[in-house]
């Protein structure tokens, strides 16, 4: 088993090596960071700052800790270097060991226990919610927190609004609406949950400065938690969900609220189902696929772009995209297509917002992989890192990571940009890596028009080749 192990470990040192030669060529900018904790989730918040060089951009992660000190939200500040800026040599360039010059803490919040999921609101990306190991949604104006110092012992910060409605631990699955400020969720109990914060975005700001981690007096705009034994979040008030939704028979592991409907999303878990759900229409399931992978469901993804198309994770490898068009409500439905370029259990899928038909998918087996749809089936599958027996739809592969890539995020404010983090538990004996990064551009444009622009290079070295003596 032991030997096993080491020759598993041998061949992703050969494939980082490997990927590490080649950085020049496939990014246009990459940022290596070095995690003294793993981060299990990361988001890009809004932009700060915008100079000519790089912009400064919110980064919130997170530490998960021994014990030794608190868990904690991190909130960073992210120098991104703009497109084209970046010389070959220095990106290729890193310490794996060090932290990255491009990403520093900015403010540091204490968080009740471990922090497994973070999400932005879409109508102020200040305001985020998180997940932790138990059964509440926790809100925090990050902005409006105050810092603070995690040593042992510390109390942890209050959040702004605790969200009560699941009864077991609520863990993973968490969405915030982009139509209208809306929380949705999924939990152990099997059901999906939804929230209005409408009422309290305007004082979540003055609820966090009144108060400090010591003070035990409640701030104004909502009821106040009476939970017993749980004095970490007692003080913070409390919203009651708006509706509850009950159509799983297992853990719900992640939920999607529809791009361009408040009251339209979906749901997936570990028993294998992908609902739909419609809060006009009553709480339960308006369709169901049951059967929609072969094993458990991690992650659910709804185009923006194109609202007709939503994609899956499963731990059975592969992921999945169905048109909604095309399931019924009596569950009967087949995937649009099947997309299987992983080794190992997909645990996060997220489209681009550069272009409708390209998606990102990252796995246990330390890959992120980005697909384009409408690559499927045509014979002009070589552009790109694709070669001849990659799976269909896939043109980059990104093998940054040497251990489990937890999550992902495209960057809204600059195209074709990522930030990835890997649990690097299992093959370093703690902490995590962070990855920011941008394809190079020759490798996603039309390739006539990359052609074109190689041709004037062509051309212009030719040119000064001439003019020397």
């Amino acid at each position: 088993m032991k030997e096993r192990g080491k020759a598993a470990q041998r061949s992703v040192d050969e494939r980082y090596t490997q990927w590490k030669s080649v950085v020049p060529v496939l990014y246009d900018w990459l940022a290596n960071h070095n995690l003294v904790w793993p981060s299990l989730s990361c988001r890009w918040g809004p932009q700060v700052e915008n100079a000519t060089y790089k912009n400064r951009q919110r980064l919130y992660l997170s530490e998960q800790t021994d014990g030794s000190v608190p868990n904690t939200l991190v909130i960073a500040n992210c120098d991104v270097v703009k497109p084209r800026v970046a010389a070959a040599e220095h990106i290729s360039q890193f310490n794996e060991e060090a932290r990255s010059p491009f990403v520093k803490k900015f403010k540091t919040i204490i968080h009740p226990g471990e922090v497994n999921r973070i999400r932005e609101l879409p109508q102020n990306s200040k305001i985020v919610g998180t997940h932790t190991d138990s059964p509440d949604v926790l809100i925090w104006d990050v902005e409006a927190q105050p810092n603070r110092h995690p040593v042992l012992g510390a109390a942890p910060s209050r959040p702004d609004l605790v969200l009560t409605g699941h009864q077991e631990n609520a863990e993973f699955a968490l969405s915030m609406c982009p139509m209208e400020p809306l929380v949705l969720s999924g939990g152990k109990d099997k059901s999906v949950v939804l929230w209005s914060i409408q009422d309290h975005i305007s004082t979540l700001g003055e609820a966090s400065a009144a108060k400090s981690p010591e003070v035990t007096s409640g701030s104004s705009g909502g009821k106040q938690a009476a939970k017993a034994g749980n004095n970490k979040t007692s003080d913070s008030p409390t919203v009651e969900p708006r509706g509850v939704y009950q159509g799983h028979e297992d853990t719900v592991e992640d939920v999607q609220f529809c791009p361009s409907s408040a009251q339209e999303f979906c749901s997936v878990g570990d028993d294998t189902c992908l609902i739909l759900w419609d809060a006009r229409v009553g709480t339960s399931p308006i369709v169901k696929v049951e059967k929609a992978h072969k094993s458990d469901l991690h992650c659910v993804d709804w185009n923006p772009h194109d609202v007709n198309l939503i994609l899956t994770g499963s731990a059975d490898n592969s992921v999945r995209m169905f048109d909604r068009r095309k399931l019924s409500s009596g569950g009967i439905g087949s995937p649009v297509h099947k997309f299987e370029g992983h080794s190992a259990a997909v645990l996060c899928v997220q489209w681009s917002p550069d272009k409708a038909s390209v998606f990102g998918s990252s796995a246990e087996d330390g890959l992120l992989n980005v697909w384009d749809h409408e690559k499927v089936g045509k014979k002009k599958e070589k552009s790109g890192t694709r070669t001849s027996n990659s799976p269909p739809g896939l043109f980059f592969q990104h093998a940054g990571h040497r251990d489990k890539v937890v999550d992902f995020h495209w960057n809204a404010y600059d195209p074709w940009t990522i930030v990835s983090v890997s649990d690097d538990c299992q093959s370093t004996g703690g902490g995590g890596t962070l990855q920011i990064w941008r394809i190079n551009d020759l490798i996603y444009r039309p390739e006539e028009e990359v052609l074109e622009e190689l041709e004037k290079f062509k051309s212009h070295i030719v040119t000064c080749a001439s003019k020397t003596p």
